[in-house]
This record gives C-alpha cells, structure tokens and sequence, in this order.
C-alpha cells in the first residue's frame, strides 16, 4: 500500500490533537484502558489535547472526556456509555478521527492487533501510529506467523492449527503429539494476547480439551498448540529510528517457576506477584543479548511493522534463540515492558512517547509537537513508598503513581525514596520504581554497582543505533541508587509526599517524627493518623 502523505499545517498556535482510541471486542479491553491512561498522563500537555474513544464489545465507538477516561473498568465504562450517550456513526466517527492531527490506536487482541483497525483507518485516509494493516496480520496470527518464519527459514516451534468447525481435532493433536514426541505442550488462541487463554498440558486430549474450552468461550475460532520451550524466556522492545531501521532496546529476561505446568500468566504479568523476577538486562552473554536484539530486528523488517512493537521468545537449553509472540500493539501500562526497557536506556515514559509519536509523524509530513520543557527551580519533594507492611505492594504502586504524575509538575520535582524493613531509605533512579514488587526493587539496589558498567555498554550500543538526538535519551537515569540512614533521609527533604499503606507509615509513627523535624506532608497528623488507625480506638 503507498505512503499516505497528510499535508499538516499546524503551526502549533492550537494544541496538536490525537485521537486515543481504547477498549474493543478482546478480553485485553481493561489492559487498553490501562494502556491510554499512561499515554494521557504522559503526553497530554498545553501542546497536546488528548481526544479519548472507547470502543465496546460491540465495537461501537463513543468520545470520551478525559475525565471519563479514569473509569475503572470496561463494565463500568459500558454501563455507563449505554445509558448517558449514542455512539458515533461510521460517519461521524470519520469525521471524529479526520479532526485529530493523527490516531494512535492503544487496543490489543482479536479486531484492533489483527489488521482490521488498521485497514478500516487506512481506508479512511486516516494518519495513525503503529503498523499497517498487512504487517498487523502476519505477525499477530500465530500460526500465520510461525508459517511465514518457516518460509523465511527462521528458526521457530513447530505449532499445530485447530479450527472450531473441524471434526478432526483430536487426531490432529494426537498426530501433533506423536511427531514431535511431547509430553508437555501450550495451547493458546491463535490470535490472543496477555496469556489470556493460554493452557500448558501433558497429553494431546487435554490439548483438545483446552481448545473447545477456548471456542466455548468464545476467545478465537482457531486455536494453536506448540511444544513448550525448554529454556529461559525473555521479551523485547523494539523501536524505528529516524531513518525508519529498527532497533531492538534491552531484552527482559522472565525468571519464573514453570514447574507443575506454570506459565507466564497473565496474573503473573499484570499484578504483584514474587512468582516472577525481571532482569533487564537480561543474565544472558553478551553475545545472546546481541544474537536476541539482531533476531527482532530481522523479524521487525520480515513482518513490516512500525513504529514499535514486542516480541516474546526464548534462549533454550540448547542455545538456540526462537520467538514465540510478535505482539504489533505493545502494552503500555505504566510499569509495562515497554516503559521498563525504555528506562534502561534513559528514557523516560514522556520520552519515548515522543519519539513514537513523532515517528510516525515524520510518515505522514506531519510536523509533531515539541516537547514541552519544564521549569528550572522547582520545588525538590521526596516520594516515599514500600516499607514493611503486608501493603507494600500496593504502596509501591502508590509511589510509583505518584512520582510519574509530579514528574511533570511545573511545582514540584519529585524523588523516589523506597522504605526498607530496616528503616533505612534508598534514593532510586527513575527506572528502577517501574518494577513490581518492593523485593525486586531491593534486589536490584543492591546489584546496581556491579550491574552499572555492563549497562552502560549496552546502552551505548543502543543509544548509537537509536540516533532519537537531543532530548530524547537521558544517561542521568542510569544512576546508582545511593542508601540514606533515615536521619539522612529526613535532614535531605523539606517536603515529603507519604505513599506507605499500613504500619508505621500510617499509624502516626512517621507523622510524629516528620512533624518534630519540620518537614511538611500530605495526610492527616501523628495524632489523627494514629487514631484512625486503631479501630477499637476509632469505634
């Protein structure tokens, strides 16, 4: 298909808009919703209007405020849509799209990764961000995919098609079973995301059983069974330069119990959990860190993507490095793979946003919006979260919440702080809040020093193949996290944001101590928060 060239004349005298579409027919809608508020947090700004569309089920559009966007799930955004509003015609949802300077689509799964979206926007001349049609098709389709790479000559798994109307599922299976000689395999839509319906069985009627539970429930017509890799599983992000090459960023090593048929569910990918360890970089060599991002690359241009894109694969047992799910529209939830590797190599969620953005601007003849910069002389403000409690967790993610709002703050300059068990505080560089547990981040605090010189070597490979220039890439988020004895920590800061949950950061303890310092802070006083705290006390 040719390039569509949009002449744009915006001067920015008014706000440069994009249409956020979100939502769809897939089990992932909550994943999208997830995905466009961290693209509103984060891109929209005095040069940017963020113009929100929800799809539903049905795949009816409806404009959305901005506001409305922070509903909480796809059943509450559906209850509330059918009663309050109409969705957009065809028509008008054209018209809606053709008012925006350009789309960016932020839907996973079956309609919105598969082509179908696309093609519907590349019909309407519509500019948006992320792959074609064409290239959206090939690499979603698992089997599809799997068929082109061994047409190509990559090497792959072999993998199984099962179609719902097909009476000879079973002898497929078991044929399946018998040629590769498995006694442990996956089973999975073939056109699914997010371990949402995935299966890891033993047998080939358990193969078959799984499939008719995924047609029964309606996630896909076709389903795919593959071995199950023997190895170490990783994923990686890749991203198009300024002269359209793509550049895989650091590979997430997944370290996960795959015993008693586990897999990397999507519990497992979305939640706190300490059934699963990040390392990025990954505890591969070098070279396997080269051979993963030069693989992706190749895989990148094989398939035709955009912009940017996740692939899922393997180092096995054997050395051998295959990938297993080539994903067109990566999650972009605020700690997602995504915005953990961008990280890594300096960048930040606005950041790389920007650099997507004006990616694919520069597709289109579009002039992209500046990033805005923010003032100097703010107001230094520490954020401190994680502590000892049975809500750390949750206090984490408070935290990260936190800091990633204040960072854009033209008051306050925020610094992330993590509260250990012993009462000491470490001061953490930007990248490091975007993991899922507090004892991941503490692991990764205490490795640093040993981790930084490899990091930095990796980085520099990437920075130079990324070529983004000024702005964009900030090696100062590539910082050693620095402990402080609590007295250390109090004498530093004159304002401290409280996000710990339960025990001594709710009970009154800190308040108490941070009031007899002078330091000012959010929440209730010592007294009051030592009150509430006790319910008998309370009652």
């Amino acid at each position: 298909m040719p390039i569509l060239l949009h002449i744009n004349m915006n001067t920015q005298a008014h706000p440069f808009r994009i249409a956020l579409l979100c939502g769809g027919p897939s089990l992932e809608r909550g994943i999208s919703l997830n995905s466009a508020r961290t693209v509103l947090d984060h891109l929209a700004s005095k040069a940017i209007e963020i113009v929100p569309i929800y799809f539903n089920e049905k795949k009816q559009p409806y404009p959305l405020s901005t506001a409305q966007l922070y509903c909480n799930t796809p059943s509450d955004f559906d209850a509330f849509l059918t009663t309050s509003t109409q969705p957009l015609t065809k028509q008008e949802l054209v018209t809606h799209l053709k008012s925006c300077d350009i789309t960016f689509p932020v839907m996973h799964g079956i309609w919105a990764e598969d082509g179908s979206l696309q093609r519907f926007l590349e019909r309407n001349r519509i500019p948006f961000i992320g792959s074609g049609s064409l290239a959206c098709s090939q690499a979603f389709d698992k089997h599809l995919a799997a068929t082109i790479l061994q047409e190509e000559g990559v090497d792959h798994l072999p993998t199984c098609l099962l179609k719902i109307n097909d009476r000879q599922i079973a002898s497929q299976a078991h044929d399946f079973f018998k040629t590769h000689n498995l006694t442990r395999a996956i089973v999975k839509p073939a056109r699914g995301g997010s371990s949402i319906g995935v299966f890891s069985v033993s047998t080939a009627e358990e193969a078959v059983e799984k499939a008719r539970l995924i047609f029964a429930k309606r996630m896909d017509t076709r389903v795919v069974i593959e071995p199950f890799a023997e190895g170490r599983e990783f994923t990686v992000i890749i991203l198009e330069n300024r002269f359209n090459l793509p550049v895989a960023v650091l590979p997430t090593e997944i370290e996960a119990d795959y015993t008693n048929h586990q897999i990397f569910d999507y519990r497992k990918k979305y939640l706190p959990t300490r059934a699963v360890t990040y390392h990025c970089p990954p505890r591969f060599t070098d070279e396997q860190v080269d051979a993963i991002q030069v693989h992706a690359e190749h895989l990148f241009k094989l398939f035709g993507l955009r912009d940017v894109a996740r692939f899922d694969g393997w180092v096995l047992n054997d050395g051998r490095i295959v990938f297993s799910d080539f994903n067109p529209v990566s999650g972009m939830e605020q700690n997602s793979f995504l915005f953990q590797q961008a990280a890594r190599i300096g960048l930040t969620h606005r950041g790389v946003l920007h650099a997507i953005l004006s990616h694919a601007c520069a597709r289109y003849g579009i002039t992209p919006p500046v990033q805005e910069s923010l003032p100097t002389g703010r107001t230094p403000l520490a954020v401190l979260f994680g502590g000892s409690s049975s809500e750390r967790q949750v206090s984490l993610l408070s935290g990260a919440n936190v800091f990633l709002k204040l960072s854009h703050s033209a008051i306050w300059q925020p610094t992330a702080y993590l509260l250990t068990d012993t009462k000491q505080v470490w001061q953490l560089p930007y990248g490091f809040l975007l993991n899922h547990t507090v004892e991941e981040i503490s692991a990764m605090c205490e490795t640093a020093p040993a981790a930084l010189e490899r990091l930095h070597q990796l980085v520099a490979r990437v920075h130079l193949r990324l070529t983004y220039g000024e702005g964009h890439g900030d090696l100062q988020y590539l910082a050693i996290p620095t402990l402080l004895s609590w007295e250390e920590f109090l004498s530093k800061h004159r304002h401290i944001f409280l996000a710990l949950h339960g025990g001594i950061g709710e009970d009154g303890t800190i308040q108490a101590e941070l009031a007899t310092h002078g330091v000012h802070h959010n929440g209730s006083s010592a007294a009051a928060a030592a009150l509430f705290m006790d319910k008998q006390a309370t009652a």
